[in-house]
């Protein structure tokens, strides 16, 4: 692949030397004229220093992200290297009676816009980067090579692919079709993933040490769980012996998914609660109290220009739970939008607990699952967050 040559302005090299991955259209003063998006960059500063290797896309406001900061090529063995470092972390920190977890995690493992999750034998994979698309069937035959997947089909309908020019795309790329559902175990409880149909890659992996923080408080406790989808949080909570669980979801399909991973755990539905609503509309509705509630809300804000109405979502749906709480409750809050930063999910559950009147107290702060892993040189990774709170 041809690598063309891009002079930074003066004063803009400090970030890339501070290993950020993510170049802005705004820093870049010259560039090579016969570029094309997904073309490899070399990178050097005002002083011509060279300063790494990434991939171009001119269309994008990050318009290059970095691959490498050393001198080298950007081959197939690079590639290698790269895959190899993220089977190894997860070799190392994925537990026990575990089969379904992000083997690759774009920044974080070094490789912008590459997402790779295993279901059991499948892979499901993300090419959400111009640059990375480009490397597509390289990368395909070496997680062929190495992880033997029964098939590795392709989820890319999000819309960090129409920002960077290319088509939203679904369907098998390699082996065997996976079925409608798929088993997969998690800490050794087992879940139905719908890979087709379901959100995201078909599971939110990244909260599967937080469902186990929540069980570990459970038991004993009338739970409910806001925006149940496929009961990751529910089920967690009644096979750890939880009095009772409410699931919360808009969606007939995965709350009937939810349903099953309860049959599947041998946790007979008919003794718990499945209400199909919208979960602002439950917490404002319902005259019960619980013991604990569980809010893993989608991402109220997908942009930067979503803040403050996320923001107002965020704090409502905290209110409306606290409120619902016993004295001495739970509370499980989290978000995964990525323009929430940390402070201002801390500062939003405050007011929200200063409205709801209540005294509220942090036991732990929360983030990613190990297979989620943050480049330290990357905090725009972190986007997961979550308190679990004491509502008195």
């Amino acid at each position: 692949m041809k690598t063309i040559q891009l002079i930074l302005k003066p004063e803009k090299e400090k970030p890339i030397k501070g290993r950020h991955p993510w170049i802005y259209s705004g820093a870049i003063d010259e560039i090579d004229d016969d570029y094309k998006t997904g073309d490899l960059v070399r990178v050097y500063s005002s002083q011509k220093e060279f300063l790494g290797t990434g991939y171009l896309n001119p269309r994008s406001q990050i318009a290059v992200r970095m691959l490498s900061f050393e001198e080298g090529e950007i081959d197939r063995k690079f590639f290698e290297r790269k895959i190899a470092d993220a089977l190894e972390l997860r070799r190392r920190f994925v537990p026990e009676q575990t089969n379904a977890y992000r083997m690759i995690h774009s920044e974080g493992d070094f490789l912008p816009g590459l997402t790779v999750d295993r279901y059991a034998d499948y892979l499901v994979v993300q090419f959400q980067t111009a640059g990375i698309d480009e490397w597509r069937e390289t990368v395909l035959s070496i997680l062929e090579e190495k992880l033997k997947p029964r098939g590795i089909y392709e989820k890319d309908e999000t819309e960090a692919r129409e920002w960077e020019g290319l088509e939203k795309r679904a369907g098998l790329l390699r082996g065997k079709e996976p079925p409608d559902y798929i088993e997969i175990l998690e800490h050794g409880i087992k879940f139905i993933v719908d890979i087709h149909a379901g959100q995201k890659t078909g599971f939110f992996l990244d909260q599967r040490e937080n469902r186990k923080l929540v069980s570990g408080h459970a038991k004993g406790k009338r739970l409910l769980n806001c925006f149940a989808y496929t009961g990751g949080f529910s089920v967690y909570a009644a096979m750890a012996g939880a009095s009772g669980v409410v699931s919360v979801e808009t969606s007939e399909r995965a709350l009937n998914t939810c349903r099953l991973n309860f049959e599947q755990n041998h946790l007979p539905p008919e003794r718990f609660q499945f209400e199909l609503k919208d979960a602002f509309d439950y917490l404002r509705q319902t005259k019960e109290t619980f013991d604990f509630v569980v809010l893993d809300p989608p991402a109220f804000a997908k942009s930067k220009d979503h803040i403050m109405q996320a923001s107002r979502a965020y704090k409502d749906i905290n209110l409306w739970a606290m409120k619902r709480l016993s004295k001495g409750g739970l509370l499980y809050a989290a978000s995964c939008s990525s323009y929430i930063s940390p402070d201002l999910f801390q500062k939003i559950v405050f007011a929200a607990a200063k409205d709801a009147r209540r005294e509220v107290r942090i036991l732990q702060k929360t983030s990613h699952a190990p297979d989620h892993p943050i480049n330290v040189f990357h905090p725009e990774g972190e986007y997961l967050k979550g308190l679990l709170c004491l509502v008195v």
